[in-house]
């Protein structure tokens, strides 16, 4: 087992948002990527345009909320609910909250 504390692992991000990949293990074709993402109240993520990714994306929000932004369509995610993103499906959130927005995600592709 490994035991790892995330607020030692290297930061990456920017002004809105701030990520750790926490696990990452490659098998074959899969690979299987595990973080945390915390969003900054008032911010956009991306910055610009929209994420699209290569994996399916599952994301437990552990505080806060956001608007996410999926093929158009809106929705509020708050701590507590899980979202499902499959490859390939063009979305953005937004914090519109007071508070951090922060969640776990699992990228599997």
């Amino acid at each position: 087992m490994d035991i790892l504390n995330i607020k030692e692992l290297e930061q990456q991000g920017n002004e809105a948002y701030s990520m750790h990949t926490i696990f990452e293990e490659k098998q074959s074709e899969t690979t299987v990527k595990v973080g945390h993402v915390v969003i900054r109240p008032g911010e956009t993520v991306p910055l610009s345009g929209v994420s699209k990714h290569e994996e399916n994306e599952y994301s437990v929000i552990v505080k806060g909320s956001l608007v996410t932004e999926i093929e158009g369509k809106q929705y509020r995610v708050s701590a507590g609910q899980a979202t499902y993103i499959p490859k390939g499906e063009e979305h953005i959130a937004v914090n519109d909250g007071k508070e951090d927005c922060e969640l776990v995600f699992v990228m599997v592709g």
